[in-house]
């Protein structure tokens, strides 16, 4: 599959410098770039690899050096070059669609005779969905995906390898020195544009739904809880965990490994660092850190043991402080 430089420019815009009939038949990094490929500079680390770089033409920003930019053969200014390469693969993805014809439902995939199934959407190899679910147009679930009972995916979805929604959330009454079952009559609700990367879950409520609305991104081996809530155009980044009936605002990022505790909730435009532990809510936007910096072992043990030790300096210093208070008054 191959476009030239002009019908590129043509679908997406940007300001084309070179031959405009030179044909591209791939994406690439400037590192390993071709004379057939196209490539693109967003960040200003990699600007040294312009003068080596052998890509028929790269997609860059106007800001970057005139005397560098005139190195290359070909190029496409654009203000933002990083969302103008996110176009450009999702064009490209779509032609390679378009120029092979599959099945829209693998025959391989179950969907129960209840279900709706919008006629554009795209169901892989294995998938389950099961009474009652709801796939909206234009969805696409891959390989060994399941829908659970009632739970419904809006238009334009991409659910990975592996994505489980509808599980039964984790729900136990302790008795007698045993667990009792609750069990979990609510479903899930995904939006428009969601997409869940492969080997994540999202748990169905146990009385009311799990929300997951529109243009959330989820990444891989994500665990969702029951009935929590993620606020529109948050995305979560590799093994996050949100325990049941948390609560994401709108536009929040939580960073791989961390983990937001139940019940808590988090204003609109949070974001989480990476590996944090979330143990009260967030009611402020802004970026919030609790990582515990990474030592060599030896310090490392000797710190935490400073640590356990804290409360009882604390009180040690407010009882010097009072003492010192009482035979200096002021």
């Amino acid at each position: 599959m191959s476009l030239t430089l002009a019908d590129i420019v043509a679908a997406l815009g940007g300001e084309l410098y070179g031959p405009g009939h030179h044909p591209v038949s791939r994406l690439a990094t400037l590192q390993s770039a071709t004379s057939d490929d196209l490539s693109f500079l967003s960040n200003a680390r990699y600007q040294s690899q312009l003068s080596q770089t052998r890509a028929a033409c790269v997609v860059l920003s106007p800001s970057v050096p005139l005397e560098l930019r005139q190195t290359l053969s070909a190029r496409i200014e654009t203000p933002d070059p990083y969302l103008y390469f996110a176009r450009l693969t999702q064009m490209w993805r779509a032609r390679e669609q378009s120029l092979r014809a599959e099945a829209l439902r693998h025959p391989t995939a179950f969907v129960h005779p209840e279900a709706v199934v919008d006629a554009s959407a795209r169901i892989g190899p294995f998938c389950v969905i099961e009474r009652g679910a709801q796939v909206g147009p234009q969805t696409w679930l891959k390989s060994h995906v399941t829908v659970g009972e009632n739970c419904r995916i809006g238009a334009r979805c991409i659910l990975h390898a592996g994505v489980s929604i509808g599980a039964d959330g984790f729900g136990f009454a302790p008795h007698q020195g045993q667990w009792v079952k609750i069990e979990q009559l609510g479903a899930v609700r995904l939006g428009n544009d969601v997409e869940i990367g492969a080997n994540s879950c999202v748990d169905r409520g146990a009385l009311d739904d799990t929300v997951i609305e529109d243009g959330v991104k989820i990444d891989n081996l994500v665990q969702v809880g029951h009935n929590v809530h993620i606020g529109a155009h948050s995305a979560l980044a590799g093994c996050a965990g949100v325990a049941g009936s948390a609560h994401i605002g709108r536009g929040c990022t939580v960073g791989g490994g961390a983990v937001v505790l139940g019940h808590l909730n988090l204003a609109d435009g949070v974001h989480i660092s990476a590996a944090s532990v979330v143990m009260c809510s967030i009611h402020q936007p802004g970026q919030y850190s609790g990582v515990f910096p990474i030592d060599d072992n030896a310090s490392w043990e000797k710190n935490a043991a400073t640590l356990r030790q804290l409360h009882r300096l604390r009180e040690r210093i407010k009882a010097l402080e009072h003492t010192h208070t009482s035979k200096n008054p002021s």
